[in-house]
């Protein structure tokens, strides 16, 4: 069916709500998620006839600062050239001035995020488990040896989304991510309390807040508890990763490598070695098969 003659409707189907300028993608009314700024929907891709995600941020959030408007803008589309198997694609981003908003279509996992897959799925193997984390970290590589490296800074379970049929493994919602230079460090505080590096808090930090977060991820993989669940505000979150405090769900994880794979990555920001370090080291060099992982209750 031909873009042009289908700019409100999808035929006999369910109406698209919205139509991209370019007539091919298609938003329909349902949410897929939902943020602080931004709205994800269901949508449709008429050139390839498949289901995409509509990512659509509200600017009126933003109307006191065109500055970071623009720059909001430009890191979309900067995201938008990244290519890579463990990285969401996005197809297009553009501005709609009319509504104020600005809008950007990515690709959608079958199985949703990695948070929900887990519970969900609650027997993993360590087999399995290493099979995913080496994705996130073939992705983190990906970014931080582009040129201008690109930190995620809100790296979480609820953001790596996996198609679970063929177990592929992808990291989304890069919308929060940030460029720096090779000599520059990023200066602005963002992210989820329970998986920010303690160097975020400070404003100074490097690529390497990312491979913190991926420990954290990985802890909650495989004990199925997000870190820091023993705290109950954000103040008492913030004092213990400050402090040094490691997350109580650390003792529960009784696999010997397991726990010092992800000590390495939640150690200071100058011992944590680089996602192309990891993927070197010895805990992904044999993947056999692992004892299954009962839940952590």
């Amino acid at each position: 069916m031909p873009a042009e003659n289908s700019n409100s409707y999808d035929r006999e189907g369910e109406p698209f709500v919205e139509v991209d300028p370019t007539g091919r993608f298609g938003r329909y009314t349902d949410l897929l998620g939902s943020g602080a700024v931004k709205k994800v929907y269901r949508a449709f891709d008429q050139k390839e006839g498949i289901e995409v995600a509509w990512n659509q941020v509200r600017l009126r959030y933003f109307s006191e600062d065109p500055v970071l408007i623009n720059r909001l803008h430009s890191e979309v589309e900067l995201l938008s050239t990244l290519k890579n198997k463990n990285i969401i694609v996005c197809y297009n981003v553009w501005k709609d001035d009319e509504r104020n908003t600005l809008n950007f279509i990515t690709e959608v996992c079958t199985s949703g995020n990695l948070r929900e897959y887990r519970k969900k799925h609650r027997h993993v193997s360590i087999k399995a488990l290493k099979k995913w984390s080496k994705q996130v970290l073939e992705g983190l590589e990906y970014l931080h040896t582009h040129d201008p490296c690109v930190i995620h800074r809100d790296l979480n379970c609820s953001n790596i989304f996996i198609n679970g049929n063929i177990g592929q493994v992808k990291i989304g919602d890069l919308g929060l991510a940030t460029m720096v230079g090779r000599s520059h460090a990023a200066h602005s505080i963002i992210g989820t309390p329970e998986f920010m590096a303690p160097e975020l808090y400070e404003e100074d930090y490097t690529e390497m807040v990312d491979i913190y977060s991926f420990g954290m991820c990985l802890l909650e993989m495989v004990t199925m508890e997000i870190p820091y669940s023993e705290c109950d505000s954000v103040a008492k979150i913030y004092k213990k990763v400050t402090m040094g405090v490691q997350p109580g769900a650390l003792n529960k994880v009784t696999d010997p490598e397991v726990k010092a794979f992800i000590e390495k990555c939640i150690a200071q920001p100058r011992a944590r070695p680089s996602a192309t370090d990891l993927l070197k080291d010895p805990f992904f060099s044999e993947l056999n098969d692992g004892e299954e992982l009962n839940s952590a209750s």
